[in-house]
């Protein structure tokens, strides 16, 4: 029973007690002490009656109160959860991230370490062939060694080359720089070996005009002008629009 209702009997109450004492003029003493006391008594049992709701509805409130906080001591563990949870996501994302980086910097390895041994194309004097990387790396590095001037050192370098890739496409032009590093050195037997190698290897090639001139100076070196002036001659025949060529013309006006 709410508030209002109890008063509103206890009004009923009051009223009718009230009654009772302007009744109690017209009965005896007794009587109206008697009514006086019934009436008192009803009063006492309607606000023990209100007690009572009231103690049940501060019950009903108090378990409310218990429910509302467990419920909510639910969404604190819940949220502490998911909070856990969304920093191991964040774990695993980071780590996923991580071991895809990993994965990527493996393959750019391997593939590097693939590359290593894969043939390259290469185009030098006119010509395009394929090689191992490894032949491109030990050419690379005796011409390196020639264009700083050892020419001792490019000598062995190319000899070395060359007994080691005795097919490589290299072939026309390390013969090439080997005769010059021969010539430059004073070895114009082995130059000239390995210029007239060149030429018969291959007679069109881009530096075969400048291999037969060369040829023709080692003869020279060697005191053999009758054989270097017909070299000459058959240098401007075959290859008369040569920078060569008009090199030769110039020698053999020297010569005779």
């Amino acid at each position: 029973m709410t508030y209002s209702r109890m008063g509103r009997y206890c009004a009923v109450a009051a009223f009718g007690l009230l009654q009772a004492v302007a009744q109690a003029a017209l009965f005896e003493d007794d009587e109206a002490r008697r009514a006086i006391l019934d009436l008192r008594q009803k009063i006492e049992q309607l606000s023990g009656s209100g007690s009572a709701q009231n103690k049940s509805q501060a019950e009903e409130v108090f378990k409310l109160r218990s429910a509302l906080l467990d419920l909510q001591s639910q969404i604190d563990a819940l949220k502490a959860d998911q909070a856990r949870l969304r920093g191991a996501n964040e774990q695993l994302l980071r780590e996923l991230s991580d071991q895809q980086q990993r994965q990527k910097d493996i393959q750019l390895g391997l593939d590097d370490r693939l590359r290593k041994f894969e043939p390259v194309k290469v185009n030098l004097d006119g010509a395009d062939f394929t090689v191992e990387p490894s032949e491109k790396r030990d050419y690379d590095s005796v011409m390196g060694v020639f264009r700083k001037g050892d020419f001792a050192a490019a000598q062995i370098g190319f000899a070395g080359f060359i007994q080691r890739y005795p097919n490589t496409g290299y072939l026309p032009s390390a013969l090439f720089w080997l005769g010059n590093a021969e010539y430059a050195n004073k070895d114009y037997s082995g130059a000239l070996a390995h210029f007239k190698r060149l030429l018969n290897l291959v007679p069109k090639h881009v530096r075969a005009s400048e291999a037969m001139l060369a040829i023709s100076n080692c003869q020279i070196e060697l005191k053999d002008s009758k054989l270097a002036r017909k070299t000459l001659e058959e240098l401007i025949k075959t290859y008369p629009d040569s920078e060569a060529a008009q090199a030769a013309k110039e020698r053999l006006a020297r010569l005779k």
